[in-house]
C-alpha cells in the first residue's frame, strides 16, 4: 500500500512563506493526481489545491495567486509553495492521492502568527 509523508510545516509570521512537501512511497501522483487539503480548528476539511495526473491545476479562491502546487515525478513528490501567508491559513495541511479509495498523509501543522 502506498504511503504519503508530508513535511515542511511550522510557525511563520504573516506575509511569510513555507513550502510543504509530500513524498509517496510509490509512483502514483503522475497517474492519479494529488490534492492538498487543510483543516482549521472547528472547521471542515477543505480543498486547497489539486494537480491532475496530466498536470492541470486547481486552486481554492482563498489561495489563488498565493499558493502553487507542483509535482516532481522522478521524486514521487508533490509540493505546495505558500506565499503571503495570512493568519487564516493556519491549519493542519494534508496531502492526498486521488486513488480509490483516497490515500492520505498524516498532516503537517502550519501556524501563521506574529
Amino acid at each position: 500500500q502506498v504511503q504519503l509523508v508530508e513535511s515542511g510545516g511550522g510557525l511563520v509570521q504573516p506575509g511569510g512563506s513555507l513550502r510543504l512537501s509530500c513524498v509517496a512511497s510509490g509512483r502514483i501522483f503522475s497517474i492519479y493526481g494529488a490534492r492538498w487539503y487543510r483543516q482549521a480548528p472547528g472547521k471542515q476539511r477543505e480543498v486547497v489545491a489539486d494537480i491532475s495526473g496530466g498536470g492541470v491545476t486547481y486552486y481554492a479562491d482563498s489561495v489563488k495567486v498565493r499558493f502553487t502546487i507542483s509535482r516532481d515525478g522522478a521524486k514521487n513528490t508533490v509540493y505546495l509553495q505558500m506565499t503571503s501567508l495570512k493568519p487564516e491559513d493556519t491549519a493542519v495541511y494534508y496531502c492526498s492521492a486521488n486513488t480509490q479509495p483516497t490515500t492520505w498523509g498524516q498532516g503537517t501543522q502550519v501556524t501563521v502568527s506574529s
